[in-house]
């Protein structure tokens, strides 16, 4: 899955005054799943159109509580396996379907729909997504609810940061999201013209 923002600030780009009128597109994974996006700005590169997506639902993700490795008493969360979110996937659906959110099995991601709750410092968590001590590389989380599936604990959470994807326009119009390495070929030009729209 190629997400757009990994060590560069795109934060600002579902401000560019689009909003809820911006068109929009679907990707499609290799299950069949789909996930209806915005078009949060288009881009040309050796006359390829590439475009920058906003999932119209927000985006969601759940953790499981697991025992540190190198210390017992402490707890983490991790990530979930596709496997592992088949298995609790309806028991997430109705604990969040009480805040009246639908929980979406979309593609690359889970959504909800409907109106996330306000954000709560002490609901934020950080997760470190580096391998290194320092934590260079982290993300910041809301977390939105727990429940428990066969014993074992689960956090219902949204990133705080957008959700953002590159994706290319493919013949038939619609949208095809760009392999790791399709984006790193085209990736500082595509950032260039995203850093001088976000200047104007």
């Amino acid at each position: 899955m190629t997400k757009a923002g990994k060590g560069r600030d795109f934060s600002d780009m579902n401000d560019m005054g689009m909003g809820e009128e911006a068109p929009t597109v679907t990707l499609t994974d290799e299950q069949g799943r789909s996930l209806l996006c915005y078009v949060e700005h288009a881009l040309e590169v050796d006359g390829t159109e590439y475009m920058l997506l906003l999932p119209v639902d927000s985006p969601i993700e759940i953790f499981a509580w697991a025992v540190d490795d190198e210390d017992e008493e402490v707890e983490t969360l991790v990530d979930l396996a596709d496997d592992e979110v088949d298995s609790v996937f309806e028991t997430a659906k109705a604990v969040l379907a009480e805040q009246d959110l639908t929980l979406k099995r979309t593609a690359f991601t889970l959504t909800a729909a409907g109106d996330l709750p306000e954000i709560d410092e002490e609901e934020v968590i950080t997760l470190d997504l580096s391998e290194e001590e320092d934590g260079a590389e982290s993300e910041q989380f809301q977390r939105i609810t727990f429940f428990y599936h066969e014993e074992q604990a689960y956090d219902i959470c949204t990133p705080l940061d957008p959700l953002l994807f590159f994706a290319r326009r493919n013949a038939q119009g619609g949208a095809d999201l760009l392999s790791p390495e399709e984006f790193m070929a085209v990736r500082s030009q595509l950032e260039e013209q995203l850093f001088d729209a976000l200047d104007e």
